[in-house]
């Protein structure tokens, strides 16, 4: 099967500066596996799962049984990850509708989920390795009560907890009240959790297959175990990173030319942002959706600060593709007349690019075969094991979030002392 490749043509690194790199990768590594060792972490997540989905399975078709709609609540790697996988591979036909809430805490945002579980049946899924984080645990309360006034004594048979395996409030609740419940490894943080339960149950409830999803990291997961930079594109990936870092670049452009790929920039600005932004360290991870972004921050991208680069996903096998058709009216178009709209895509890439970078930006660009979930669980593997080495690479601890913390400190803290 062909792999994800990395086209490294136009980041102006050259092969030399790779090799500095061999004692500090096989450092990276170390730290790396070390903090795993012994345990499950998100490193074996794709080989563990992939021969116990039928758990899953067996809870989906539960749910699927009994509801037409869920409320999938949970925020930063408890939702994004199951979002990025359903709008990249967007199902044609999906046997239910799927809500993500509890990411935010806007009354206009969950009064419209509720609207439009009126007179529908539905069940809930909460992600949260705690159960303490506020805008998901607000979010469950106001949604438990809907269940309960609903469906009174059997409300607990729709509520669905995937959370820590041995601690927490959520895990202590769904012992508790006998939720059905699946596990986040105590080693996995949430940004590296969308291979786990955490992300798997609403995607198959997405009727988007697991397997196949799985089946794709764990062949990551063995290709990349590789400590040869010149065959370890997540290696690539990250000296790429580091290397234009330290040649002044300070922010990182996510880009697609694909809409349906634009919640996996926000999963990647999470996994990247979150790991590497500390100690006053880390570039800014940006995203843009070409070609669309190309009317509006392309001038900034051209002309602006030289202290940028960009990153493209590119699929190459089109997932629908239409022909320009004839056309008698003089729109100026003729020219176009015939050929495929992907193809023009493609040459839009392709004159981006070269502009780009006679402009003083460098590109990286990942050649993704198709959007497949076998794809997409290939992609998702390589940028985490190429999010913890990079931060290693940059000295700073890739799983920790102590800039998140404590804005979650400031915020009980208020709210403790308010009167309204």
């Amino acid at each position: 099967m062909e792999k994800i490749t990395l086209n490294l043509k136009y980041s102006g690194i050259e092969q030399k500066e790779f090799e500095t790199y061999g004692a500090d990768l096989s450092d990276a590594t170390e730290k790396m596996n070390q903090r795993y060792k012994g345990s499950l972490g998100w490193i074996s997540v794709p080989s563990f799962w992939l021969p116990r989905v039928e758990e899953i399975v067996k809870i989906k078709d539960q749910i699927s049984e009994q509801s037409d709609e869920v409320v999938v609540i949970g925020i930063g790697g408890s939702y994004l990850g199951a979002k990025t996988i359903i709008e990249s591979l967007q199902p044609n036909e999906k046997k239910i509708t799927i809500h993500f809430c509890g990411n935010n805490l806007s009354s206009a945002s969950i009064s419209a989920v509720i609207n439009n579980l009126e007179n529908r049946d539905f069940s809930i899924i909460v992600v949260s390795k705690s159960g303490s984080t506020i805008e998901p645990a607000i979010s469950f309360r106001i949604f438990r009560k809907l269940l309960k006034d609903k469906y009174g004594e059997s409300a607990h048979k729709r509520i669905f907890v995937i959370t820590d395996s041995q601690k927490g409030i959520l895990k202590e609740m769904a012992d508790q009240f006998s939720y059905a419940s699946l596990p986040i490894p105590s080693d996995i943080g949430g940004r590296y959790s969308v291979l786990t339960p955490a992300g798997l149950l609403p995607v198959a409830l997405a009727d988007i297959n697991i397997e196949e999803l799985l089946r794709g990291a764990a062949d990551a997961q063995k290709h990349l175990s590789v400590t040869n930079v010149q065959e370890n594109i997540a290696f690539q990936y990250a000296v790429t990173r580091n290397v234009l870092h330290k040649k002044g670049k300070l922010i990182e452009i996510f880009c697609n030319y694909e809409p349906r790929l634009s919640f996996l920039a926000e999963w990647w600005k999470q996994l990247f942002g979150e790991s590497e932004g500390k100690d006053h360290k880390g570039l800014f991870p940006a995203s843009a959706n070409y070609t669309t972004d190309l009317h509006s921050l392309g001038q900034y991208v051209q002309d602006g600060p030289r202290h940028l680069f960009e990153t493209i996903i590119n699929i190459k096998e089109p997932i629908k593709n239409l022909i320009i058709p004839e056309d008698d009216t003089k729109d100026g178009l003729d020219f176009v007349e015939g050929k495929s709209l992907d193809f023009i895509n493609k040459q839009a890439y392709l004159g981006a690019i070269k502009a780009h970078v006679d402009g003083g930006v460098p590109n990286i660009i990942f050649d993704v075969p198709k959007l497949t979930p076998y794809y997409i669980g290939y992609l998702i593997y390589t940028l985490e094991l190429s999010c913890a080495i990079s931060g290693y690479l940059l000295g700073v601890n890739p799983f920790d979030q102590p800039g998140v913390e404590q804005y979650k400190k400031n915020m009980m803290s208020l709210l403790d002392n308010s009167t309204s």
